[in-house]
């Protein structure tokens, strides 16, 4: 299968992808990781994406779908994969297009996690992180610690990120509003779409999109 993920940032998108990707036997494809991985081997492409970065400015579309489209190329996607943050516009999404019409293969289906703005603002901006420990993440809500301020598992001071706070996270989503909603309109004239709650446990999600793809 080849599917497109797509949701508000704080939807659950990485988790339910890596879940679905392990279920369905196909390579999760993260933009993250395509970066980093780029990055890391110093291809000509990651050397690209990091002179913008270094600059503080957007990678542009073609180096984006260059990683991409390298990483789609690779021998354990041949067979299908799941894409999570990539496409991120209409131009990106019409780059897919092509790509697969070229390859003569097509998409089985687009997930839309829908999550309330107001519950992405609380997702998000509760999360508090170790200082000594990134991977010690914590939540003021859904799973605070045992003493405020401190981390559980070795006394570190817990912080809030800046890209965690209320009023970065609601320009973070009116980005999202503005610029990857539109491929969900792209993709519904498609036939492809279908929108699932990403509220409830991660179990939960993962059925109602299993459900979705008919492989429950």
């Amino acid at each position: 299968m080849r599917i497109v993920l797509v949701g508000p940032p704080g939807a659950g998108k990485g988790t339910q992808a890596a879940f679905l990707a392990e279920n369905l036997s196909i390579p999760h494809i993260s933009t993250g990781d395509i970066f980093r991985a780029n990055i890391s081997q110093g291809t000509p492409l990651g050397r690209q994406a990091q002179e913008y970065m270094h600059a503080g400015q957007l990678v542009p579309d073609e180096v984006t779908i260059g990683m991409a489209t390298d990483r789609m190329n690779e021998e354990d996607a041949a067979g299908g994969f799941l894409l999570d943050g990539f496409p991120r516009n209409i131009t990106q999404a019409q780059a897919l297009d092509s790509y697969l019409q070229d390859s003569g293969e097509k998409l089985d289906a687009v997930l839309d996690l829908e999550v309330p703005e107001d519950e992405v603002v609380r997702r998000i901006a509760g999360r508090r992180i170790c200082r000594n420990d990134s991977s010690h993440v914590f939540h003021a809500e859904y799973g605070p610690p045992t003493r405020e301020g401190v981390c559980d598992h070795c006394g570190g001071e817990l912080y809030q990120r800046e890209d965690d706070r209320e009023e970065t996270v609601r320009k973070r989503l009116a980005i999202y509003h503005s610029e990857t909603e539109p491929i969900i309109d792209h993709y519904k004239a498609q036939g492809l779409v279908t929108t699932i709650s990403a509220l409830g446990e991660i179990s939960e999600v993962t059925e109602r999109a299993m459900r979705a793809l008919n492989r429950d």
